[in-house]
């Protein structure tokens, strides 16, 4: 090959993906897909894909996005509920996983593919340290959430192989290197949303109609999976001293029950605890909602006082619909909600400052409005898929950098 069309030939990528139902991690790594620049980046994915008759909601997802390369794979068992030595056992020693991944380096190999973009779920993190070292590309794992116990061995061997780290915030970044992974392969991009569907002239008569609230009454909306962490509890508790104040106000709860994050319902304590604090008349739990803009724009601001959000994704969500957002001065939201401008952030554990925080915004029709005004500006101009797509871009160029691909082992391919 010459220089001039080594130069030229595109960098071939290769997402790695078990998921077979979309989450906010797969959401991001389909937006970053959909938007390298393919006069750069010849993409391609590895996924679960089912059965042909019966394809998985995440498949379904992936054979919208234009010019990109599927191939099914095995990842074998989900890890959930194992010990972490048999989550190991289970997915190195399968024979048919161990093939899966000998057949995904031949891909790698025949398709000249350099880097491997996995999440930071396990089976999808090992795939790719193992088929990285099958094949001789760069790999590189996306951490969603922050570095902390809930890592088994697979996944922190895993990331401790590869050659370069993705965090969606300084936050995770942080709790990376304080656990031991080099600050020099770790690299900060931002999440992003895809900022067209969010409409922040939506009517926001029909959702309040549909949920019988009236149209002069203060809404706020918390969106959410149910678990211990996200906040709602404090949400509720802090709602008493807003309705002494705005007896009319409504709290709706968006979102189910996570069962991996607990094997309770978390629904059924918030509900409890609406009973206990007498406040059954003010909140309304929506369930799993697919029509989020619209209920955004029915509603004056967004709380979510999650503790170590990793990023909050939602807050960007609720900026883009011109809503200010009430969260916690905690883990990842203050890079997304600028304090006094895009919201208002109070101190984990302080349900006063919370409750005054959500006050401020509920007396002032102008403050939200100044602050709904800012957030989608900054969405416009920091958290949009187009620039998420292009800092991934100059990652993977900092990692091919860091090291040479194995020219020679792309270009070739196994035995028989």
């Amino acid at each position: 090959m010459t220089a001039l069309n080594a130069a030229s030939r595109k960098t071939g990528v290769l997402f790695l993906s078990s998921a077979e139902h979309p989450g906010a991690d797969t959401f991001i790594h389909t937006l970053i897909m959909r938007n390298l620049d393919r006069s750069r980046f010849d993409v391609h994915v590895a996924c679960s894909a089912g059965p042909p008759n019966a394809r998985t909601p995440a498949y379904q997802v992936l054979v919208t996005i234009p010019d990109l390369h599927l191939r099914p794979a095995n990842f074998g068992p989900s890890l959930s509920a194992r010990s972490p030595f048999d989550k190991g056992i289970q997915l190195l020693g399968g024979a048919a996983t161990l093939a899966s991944f000998i057949g995904l380096a031949r891909y790698v190999r025949r398709h000249q593919i350099s880097v491997l973009h996995s999440t930071d779920r396990p089976r999808d993190a090992v795939a790719c340290a193992m088929v990285g070292k099958l094949s001789g590309a760069k790999s590189i794992i996306h951490a969603h959430l922050k570095c902390a116990d809930w890592m088994g061995r697979p996944l922190r061997w895993a990331m401790g192989q590869v050659d370069g780290l993705i965090s969606i915030s300084q936050f995770v970044s942080r709790s990376l290197v304080d656990n031991g992974y080099s600050s020099e392969r770790t690299h900060v991009v931002l999440n992003a949303i895809d900022l067209p569907a969010w409409n922040e002239r939506l009517d926001p008569a029909p959702v309040r109609r549909a949920l019988g609230i009236s149209l002069d009454a203060p809404v706020i909306s918390c969106a959410a999976r149910l678990f211990r962490g996200k906040g709602q509890d404090d949400l509720l508790r802090a709602l008493p001293a807003v309705r002494s104040e705005f007896p009319n106000v409504r709290v709706l709860i968006i979102g189910s029950d996570d069962r991996e994050a607990m094997r309770t319902s978390f629904m059924a304590e918030l509900k409890a605890l609406v009973a206990q604090l007498g406040i059954a008349d003010n909140v309304i739990f929506t369930g799993q909602r697919s029509d989020m803009p619209a209920l955004m724009a029915a509603s004056d601001v967004f709380s979510l006082p999650s503790l170590e959000e990793p990023f909050g994704l939602v807050f960007l969500e609720a900026m883009a619909m011109k809503k200010p957002v009430v969260a916690l001065d905690s883990g990842g939201a203050p890079e997304v909600v600028e304090h006094g401008r895009s919201g208002l952030l109070s101190p984990r554990g302080d349900l006063n400052a919370l409750s005054a925080n959500l006050l401020t915004l509920l007396r002032d029709p102008t403050l939200r409005s100044r602050m709904g005004e800012h957030g989608r500006q900054r969405v416009e101009a920091r958290f949009t898929a187009d620039r998420m797509a292009e800092d991934t871009a100059k990652v993977y160029e900092s990692v091919l950098a860091s090291g040479r691909v194995d020219a020679a082992a792309l270009a070739g391919d196994f035995g028989s």
